[in-house]
């Protein structure tokens, strides 16, 4: 089942078409996929990125640490388009170039919601957490505002660095997602009632969820790894082209 709209740009790109809400054997199939496969071989400014994550919030796979993952997942979608808008403005006669423009916009913009609604969940299943308020909102404002900036400067120099960074990023996510859903075998019988079922999905299990949200974030890696074989459009708008 679909949700949401879907933008022409996410949804007619083969390989991986429109991000799908999966029924549990498919959801499960996928998570096996993950964890049989390899992980990318990450940057240095993503591995420095993750060292960061597991010295602030430990190496262990928890709620609270998600929950930030999922605060700074949404910011290069953000980077990305407001460097799209600026292109835009200065290209608006340019009708082809500038409606090119603009699907890059609605599929970051669709992206980026994407990773709201993964955000809003995880703080609806951490509310009942005793958390201190500079560790919990300080800290990932500061590494959100971090990761922005530099997905900004590498997208302004040159667009398949931008990209890169997020595929490492989103196949992180993937992989701890799946090895979060090993390592608690009990979540396969615990529903999943939440708030925001109407809008993301419903779900049988607590599992079932983990492992959507998991197989977003290999579709969003997709989305960035194509970009970075395929970064002529991401020059033209870049500054640094222009």
């Amino acid at each position: 089942m679909e949700t949401g709209p879907i933008t022409e740009a996410i949804g007619e790109r083969p390989p991986f078409g429109p991000i799908r809400r999966l029924e549990h054997d498919e959801l499960v199939a996928e998570q096996e996929a993950t964890l049989a496969s390899p992980r990318r071989s990450y940057s240095l400014s993503a591995r420095a990125l993750f060292t960061t994550m597991d010295v602030l919030y430990g190496k262990e796979r928890t709620l609270e640490k998600f929950r930030v993952l999922e605060l700074v997942a949404r910011v290069p979608y953000q980077a990305w388009e407001n460097v799209a808008y600026v292109a835009m403005t200065h290209t608006a006669r340019r009708r082809g170039f500038a409606r090119r423009v603009f699907d890059r916009v609605r599929t970051a913009r669709w992206e980026q919601d994407n990773e709201q609604w993964h955000l809003l969940i995880m703080e609806e299943l951490t509310a009942g957490e005793r958390r201190g308020f500079v560790r919990s909102r300080i800290v990932p404002q500061v590494l959100a505002f971090a990761y922005y900036q530099l997905s900004w400067a590498l997208y302004v120099v040159r667009p398949a660095w931008s990209y890169r960074l997020n595929s490492d990023f989103e196949d992180h996510a993937e992989h701890e997602y799946a090895l979060f859903v090993a390592e608690h075998p009990e979540w396969e019988h615990v529903p999943y009632e939440g708030e925001f079922t109407a809008d993301f999905g419903a779900f049988d299990s607590l599992a079932d969820l983990f492992r959507q949200i998991g197989y977003d974030e290999r579709l969003h890696k997709l989305e960035s790894e194509h970009n970075m074989a395929n970064p002529r459009f991401g020059d033209e708008i870049s500054p640094a082209a222009s």
